[in-house]
């Protein structure tokens, strides 16, 4: 007996040993195709949160249960975890835990010193052995991802003026790509790239544009200083295609927030898709998604990459849904348009212009008393999916109308100078055909909570959780609710998969606590593979 149990502690001791040795991830691994690891924001450098893995698949998914759940402690979780060599790197504000993928252990626990506990952030970023996180008071941290020790931390904004950090920081190469955010006074929004060693800036791309850039300066007024705090925060993280050596970026409202009297003009380079050289940091392209924006509508949604051919032709294509309700797909070689659509009822444009850019019509600008506008909050930053397999792409969205207030007219105005009050508001997931744009079929909800991130799989499956705060499984191909469940807190953030020693789990973060589901080793034979729903489970409609 005592031989036996000396022999498990040797196995579990080098089992240990062998997690902090793979506490490294080159920074080549991140362009191969997701496969066993989650070792970056959205899985990979597309954006596409789409699994390989198919352990768990429509026929099976009826079964999972839960294999671990790891405790946080009090903490709202808005971070997508990443998992690399067996663990898995949780943030929040000023903390990160790793924690064994296999079993839900803590390997450690990291508390910035000196800072305050709590706040969040979207998540951590690895290259080989280090991690960076951006914290609520903006700062950009280094953390040895083999102790939890802090090896350097940098100033991104003035906390003073209200920039706080939010964004998962991006690797490529030996770039860290980190934006800012803060949406309470006029801070100009900004990209920079740092060096991963030693946290030196290599470049920077503001959003306010230099006078050399003609027509991008001549988009804002100059008779008041706005055009130096117009806005444009970049606080959702981009995507990046390593054949085109190009970084994909969306960036954020521009202020005054909802008064365009202060600010004529498109607004340039605000709620706009941007695509940098990621070595340099200059402007090869850009699609602006919501000209002149007075209605809060950023586009810092993910913009998903993938190939496929289009009416006929092999193209490099660029997705994203949008907040303001419209769904575009751009060759992201040039940012042409080849789709501009509305997925859900959107009276504030008039129409396209030759670049396939919404033309906001001028009486849906919020009032003194008030204007009716319908497509708002289409989407929300919490990511999307799309599975290559089914060629869906897989959207949480609202249909909304709600009334828009001018509350600070006039070109003195400054932050927050209109409001919005929703009158209605209905709620579904949506997969959308990326080749006409149009919708396939939709699930529709009820409940009063957040809108949550999506996952899809090569098991046929799209995870996510509803408005009531299920989390679900479900038939990627039709909408059908094939599993769900009810943890009791809220989601805020998306769905990630990975696979340890033959064995695939799906994790959810709820609350405080990170739940990952799996298969069970021996599933029971009364499981049934499908449960009964419970009020607020999604359920399908296919559009014809």
């Amino acid at each position: 007996m005592k031989v036996t149990r000396f022999l498990v502690l040797i196995l579990l001791g080098c089992s240990f040993a062998a997690c902090l040795a793979a506490q490294e991830l080159d920074p080549s691994e991140l362009l191969k195709p997701l496969s066993t690891d989650w070792p970056t924001y959205n899985g990979d450098y597309s954006g596409r949160r789409f699994s390989l893995l198919k352990q768990i698949n429509l026929d099976n998914v009826g079964s999972i249960t839960l294999a671990w759940a790891f405790q946080t402690h009090g903490h709202s979780l808005q971070s997508m975890p990443i998992e690399v060599g067996g663990i898995m790197y949780i943030s929040a504000g000023n903390e990160i835990w790793a924690v064994d993928a296999r079993n839900g252990r803590q390997v450690w626990h990291f508390t910035r010193p000196g800072a305050p506990v709590g706040g969040s952030n979207k998540g951590v970023a690895m290259w080989r052995d280090r991690l960076y996180m951006t914290t609520p008071d903006d700062q950009l941290l280094c953390v040895d991802a083999r102790n939890g020790k802090m090896l350097w931390q940098i100033q991104i904004d003035d906390p003073t003026f209200k920039a706080f950090g939010a964004v998962a920081p991006l690797v490529v190469r030996d770039h860290i790509i980190v934006g800012t955010s803060g949406d309470t006074a006029d801070l100009p929004g900004f990209l920079e790239s740092v060096d991963p060693m030693t946290g030196k800036i290599q470049w920077r791309w503001d959003v306010m544009p230099e006078k050399s850039d003609t027509v991008a300066w001549n988009s804002w007024p100059h008779d008041t200083n706005v055009s130096t705090r117009g806005g444009g925060m970049t606080w959702i993280t981009g995507t990046y295609d390593p054949e085109l050596n190009l970084l994909y970026w969306g960036t954020g409202n521009p202020h005054p927030v909802e008064n365009g009297e202060a600010r004529i003009g498109a607004n340039l380079y605000t709620c706009s898709i941007v695509a940098l050289n990621p070595d340099t940091g200059k402007l090869v392209w850009y699609f602006q998604s919501s000209p002149h924006d007075t209605h809060d509508w950023d586009t810092v949604m993910t913009p998903v990459l993938f190939d496929g051919a289009f009416q006929g032709k092999p193209r490099k294509m660029l997705a994203q849904a949008n907040k303001n309700g419209l769904f575009f797909v751009l060759d992201r070689t040039d940012g042409k348009a080849l789709i501009s659509e509305a997925f859900v009822p959107a009276n504030w444009v008039e129409g396209y212009d030759a670049r396939g850019q919404p033309i906001p019509r001028q009486d849906k600008d919020p009032q003194p008393d008030g204007v009716l506008v319908s497509g708002g909050v289409g989407t929300n930053w919490q990511a999307p999916s799309y599975d290559p397999e089914t060629g869906l792409f897989y959207v949480n969205s609202r249909e909304t109308m709600g009334v828009f207030y001018l509350t600070m007219p006039g070109k003195s105005a400054e932050g927050w100078a209109g409001r919005d009050f929703f009158l209605r508001s209905k709620s579904m997931l949506k997969a959308i055909d990326v080749k006409t744009g149009k919708t396939r079929w939709t699930a529709d909800t009820e409940g009063r909570g957040g809108q949550s991130g999506i996952l899809s799989t090569a098991g046929h499956l799209v995870f996510t959780a509803d408005m009531s705060q299920n989390l679900v499984a479900l038939d990627a191909s039709t909408g059908k609710t094939l599993w769900h469940m009810y943890p009791g807190g809220s989601f805020g953030t998306g769905p990630m998969t990975y696979q340890l020693d033959g064995r695939q789990y799906v994790v959810f973060l709820d609350d405080s606590v990170a739940y990952a589901f799996a298969l069970p080793w021996r599933p029971a034979a009364t499981q049934s593979a499908h449960q009964s729903l419970s009020p607020g489970t999604l359920h399908a409609k296919s559009n014809p």
